[in-house]
Formats: structure tokens, C-alpha cells, sequence
């Protein structure tokens, strides 16, 4: 069995504002949540205690978080942009002709994209899998989780500035 883990680029503000909300959900956090349950489970029947159901499902999430936070930094790469090269690929900004309609996104993680207005879609999405590797003018369709083509026309690649 292989495992295939990804690397994700990342600004160092996006790291460190990573880092710090891991730090957060592991020390400060899991206490919180915990004296909620702890809390909750006082107050009797579990079967029929909503606060504590809504505590462990709090926990739940919150930990996944956690999950995702540590791998996300363990494979980040940090560091600037990578420079257009008029190609698309992880961390450049795409201005594109989709179904007949011009988008402009960036191609990554969300966590890039910090606090910028810009849609973000992951190079693993029916979109970013279609797009990745192409050139300003090539164009290519991909497939909705519905069954339906989408055309797609490449118009621009920029180094995304953050």
C-alpha cells in the first residue's frame, strides 16, 4: 500500500497563522471542550443530554481540524509564490472562460489564500485536475460531480501576491 502525501505551499503569514490556530485547538481548546463534557456528562442521562452530544460532536470536528492542521504544516512548503510562467499550477492566480463566464480564482488551499476575496479551488478538484499544467490559451472541459462538461478557456496565469 502506498500513501501519497501532497505538498502544499504556503506563505510564512499563512504558516504562522496555521501554526498558531494548531497551538490553539491543541492546548487551550481541547481543555475547553473537554470541561464541557466533563460538564455536561454531570447533568445525568446521556441517551437523552443534548448538551453532551453537542460537546462530543464539537470534539469531533475540532480534533479533525487538528488532523488536518498537522499534516497540512508537517508537508507545507513556505516561501514565496511560485513565479507564473503563464502555466497553471498550485498557487497561481487563474483568470479562465468557464461555461461562457470569466473567473478569476486561485488554484491551492484555502488556507493560502488567508483573507484575499479570491475563490480558491484545490488542484484536486474536477477543475483544478483539469486545468493543472496548462498554458494561457489552451482550453479543456471537466466533468461536474453530476455528470455534465464544463468548457474551460486558460486567459491568464499570475503569480499570486497574497
Amino acid at each position: 500500500m502506498t500513501t501519497e502525501t501532497s505538498v502544499t505551499w504556503l506563505t510564512q503569514e499563512a504558516y504562522d497563522r496555521l501554526a498558531a490556530e494548531l497551538d490553539t485547538l491543541s492546548t487551550v481548546a481541547r481543555v475547553d471542550i473537554a470541561n464541557k463534557i466533563e460538564s455536561a456528562r454531570s447533568e445525568g442521562d446521556l441517551k437523552e443530554n443534548a448538551g453532551y452530544h453537542a460537546a462530543k460532536e464539537e470534539q469531533g470536528k475540532m480534533e479533525a481540524r487538528i488532523r488536518t492542521l498537522t499534516l497540512l504544516l508537517r508537508t507545507a512548503e513556505v516561501g514565496h509564490a511560485p513565479e507564473s510562467k503563464g502555466v497553471v499550477e498550485p498557487g497561481t492566480v487563474i483568470t479562465a472562460t468557464i461555461a461562457g463566464d470569466e473567473s478569476r480564482f486561485l488554484i491551492g488551499s484555502r488556507e493560502i489564500a488567508g483573507d484575499s476575496d479570491l475563490d480558491v479551488y484545490s488542484e484536486k478538484s474536477p477543475l483544478g485536475e483539469a486545468i493543472i499544467g496548462l498554458k494561457v490559451g489552451a482550453k479543456t472541459s471537466y466533468e461536474t460531480p453530476n455528470g455534465k462538461q464544463i468548457a474551460v478557456e486558460i486567459r491568464l496565469v499570475e503569480t499570486f501576491t497574497g
